[in-house]
């Protein structure tokens, strides 16, 4: 999910949010968007890896909110929102609700690791050149974000160093492209 700033601007009108009903109960006829549906929304299939499927299922876990398993249409509409209008901060809120593995508010090495390594894999498809030291990322990423030097990054730290530092931002995205449907919606 690029962090650019995007079309946040826009006016979200009655006749944006009919149509984005429309398309998702022809597209989830249950009134829910399941986990299979959702990773299908974001090309992730059977012959995806497991890396790539784990980390859809985590992003996946973080729209639910009411974490029943499915997304209902309020929670869809905030997942549209948030990956097609979404400010900056907010994207950088999701990112870091996404790497929070164990939902503690705060970062340690092994899951700026995980994270990290899966989006490494996931752009080893689309560019064979991206680099592989994930120790080494992770290194740079804790020496220039975690300020207090305690090994965790707190959400502050996080946004702060995303912001400050272009390279840090670059590593720290969630970047990824949902299918024609979802983007339609914009």
């Amino acid at each position: 999910m690029g962090q650019a700033q995007s079309g946040s601007d826009k006016e979200v009108t009655l006749q944006h949010i009919q149509a984005l009903y429309r398309r998702f109960a022809s597209e989830c006829p249950s009134g829910n968007l399941h986990l299979h549906e959702f990773k299908k929304i974001f090309r992730v299939n059977n012959e995806s890896s497991e890396e790539e499927s784990a980390y859809m299922e985590n992003v996946f876990r973080s729209f639910d909110t009411n974490k029943d398993g499915k997304l209902d249409f309020m929670e869809y509409v905030a997942a549209v929102h948030l990956v097609l209008r979404g400010k900056l901060e907010d994207k950088l809120k999701w990112s870091f609700k996404v790497y929070d593995r164990d939902g503690n508010g705060r970062l340690d090495r092994g899951e700026v690791r995980h994270i990290i390594k899966i989006i490494y894999k996931l752009k080893k498809h689309t560019d064979p050149g991206a680099p592989e030291n994930i120790e080494d990322i992770c290194d740079r990423i804790f020496t220039q974000v975690d300020k207090n030097k305690d090994s965790q990054i707190s959400l502050e730290e996080f946004i702060e160093g995303a912001e400050k530092d272009p390279w840090v931002m670059d590593q720290l995205k969630l970047d990824f492209t949902p299918c024609d449907w979802f983007i339609d919606q914009s």
